[in-house]
């Protein structure tokens, strides 16, 4: 099913209030999630502390992924956050207030199930806001190689997720999960339950962590031999009667919800961890073996490419085959060149703060017989020429008649050149006045582009003079 267009955010109508045990500190915590107002997103506030200071859901303020996702902002921490992250855009709320008086959030069975359950009874109220949905535009990829972690978002226009696992054990295998839409979450995911090996197990205990493990919100896979006496060993330490090594090559204290349960749980992690991108998410998320490191990584990546395109789409991209407001013969009008040294050819648009030009580059001009004839380039030089000349018609449309007025450079500041220009391109070049013109001086912000992408910017400060006609 495809996400409908203008979906609107939606906040929790109640509050609802949640205790349990943090599986690692050990600690009863108390959890209230609260509505939020449009554009708030997911905030925690550590109520216990002095200040009861807010920890924003944001990648940039990840501090820890060893044994779940902790994040930490103005002197305060909240740990394995992933489940809770991943049933509020499991079930789609774009908005809570989470006050809680501890530092871990409770693991309550393992999986999401719980925070489903009790986020559904208290129900959902639609806001004005649209959703601000981050669409995945091209293919974002990462990999950690020496570890075969590989993580890849697609464009897609609705939020599915790919995972497999892959731990080199004879009992767990490989193993993959998916949901063709985020509306599947709640009925294929949310009651995947945490897993770990019987190693790990071993090793968290010897080391004073999951304090708060009871052997009833885990599936520990039992990845070798294990003598009775272990057994009742940790039987006693989870109080528990007694525990056995099932078929399936887990512990016997519980059934596996799914064949598939690891892999579902692995992808019910990625659900959370990218709630770190800040916004939701379309597109089609695919990975093989992520962990909550790998997770946090490519929620960066995400970020790092909104950032992009933020500044992208303050660029519009124009159709090159628009009607000219100015076509060659009326620019000759405005700016005294001539060919060679006329450099634009169009005029697409033009206002009182901003000009758009177009230049063909084409192999026929003079300048290619002696700038690399064999591998052919646009000088530099020549494209803030060009971005001059329009920004030349802006100015020069400031008086009642521009055929007796010359632009003067005056000053190039922070010019850049991004990408090379080469003959069949055309650039469109965009100048915007920095701030009025006083006295015939401008300072433009000019930026060239070959379709979606910047090839050149500068800035530039130029004065109209009047001919002498002496």
């Amino acid at each position: 099913m495809l996400l409908e267009m203008n979906v609107k955010q939606r906040t929790i109508k109640n509050e609802v209030e949640i205790s349990g045990v943090g599986l690692h500190t050990g600690k009863i915590v108390s959890m209230t999630i609260k509505p939020a107002p449009e554009n708030h997103w997911f905030k925690f506030r550590r109520v216990d502390l002095d200040g009861q200071p807010e920890v924003l859901v944001d990648a940039d303020n990840v501090t820890d992924t060893s044994r779940g996702t902790t994040i930490s902002q103005n002197g305060a921490s909240v740990s394995t956050i992933e489940h809770l992250m991943a049933s509020l855009i499991g079930l789609q709320i774009d908005n809570v207030l989470i006050d809680i008086d501890g530092p871990e959030i409770p693991i309550l069975d393992g999986s999401s199930a719980i925070f489903v359950k009790l986020l559904e009874e208290a129900g959902f109220e639609e806001q004005d806001a649209d959703r601000d949905y981050y669409e995945i535009s091209s293919n974002i990829h990462y990999a950690e190689p020496e570890r075969k972690v590989e993580i890849l978002g697609m464009p897609m226009d609705d939020y599915r997720l790919t995972c497999m696992i892959d731990f080199n054990s004879p009992v767990l295998g490989s193993q993959h999960a998916a949901i063709t839409s985020i509306e599947d979450f709640k009925a294929e995911i949310a009651s995947s339950r945490t897993f770990c090996f019987l190693h790990e197990l071993e090793m968290l205990v010897d080391h004073g962590l999951i304090k708060g493990g009871d052997l009833s919100n885990a599936i520990v896979i039992v990845d070798k031999e294990t003598s009775p006496e272990e057994l009742q060993k940790l039987a006693h330490l989870f109080h528990n009667d007694t525990v056995a090594v099932a078929k399936e090559g887990i512990l016997n204290n519980i059934q596996l919800r799914h064949q598939n349960e690891p892999a579902r749980h692995k992808l019910l992690d990625m659900v959370g961890d990218l709630a770190l991108v800040g916004r939701p998410l379309k597109g089609h998320i695919m990975a093989a073996r992520p962990g909550h490191a790998a997770n946090v990584a490519f929620a960066k990546k995400i970020k790092e490419q909104i950032k992009k395109d933020k500044t992208r789409k303050k660029i519009k991209v124009y159709d090159p085959n628009m009607p000219a407001l100015y076509d060659t013969v009326e620019i000759m009008k405005i700016l005294p060149h001539r060919q060679p040294m006329l450099m634009v050819d169009k005029i697409l648009e033009l206002t009182e703060t901003h000009v758009v030009g177009l230049k063909n580059v084409t192999m026929n001009e003079d300048l290619f017989m002696g700038h690399f004839p064999g591998a052919p380039l646009f000088p530099g030089v020549l494209q803030v020429e060009a971005m001059a000349q329009t920004g030349g018609i802006l100015v020069l449309k400031t008086v009642p008649d521009p055929e007796n007025w010359l632009t003067l450079f005056l000053k190039i500041e922070n010019a850049r050149f991004k990408a090379q220009v080469t003959p069949g391109d055309c650039v469109i070049f965009r100048c915007d006045l920095m701030e009025p013109i006083r006295r015939g001086i401008a300072k433009m912000k000019g930026v060239a582009m070959v379709g979606e992408k910047i090839v050149c910017e500068a800035e530039l400060m130029a004065q109209i003079v009047r001919v002498n006609n002496n």
